[in-house]
């Protein structure tokens, strides 16, 4: 369960990475979100 939970979160970030953010504060809050979204699955 703990390796879906990564790898989830690891392919969340990439994406949100890859789509298009040009500044590390955008890179930040997408980063922030994933991680929000990450934590609401895991509970």
């Amino acid at each position: 369960m703990k390796t879906l939970v990564i790898n989830t979160a690891l392919t969340v970030t990439l994406l949100f990475v890859l789509s298009a953010c040009n500044t590390m504060e955008g890179v930040g809050r997408d980063v922030q979100k994933a991680g929000e979204w990450i934590e609401k699955k895991a509970d």
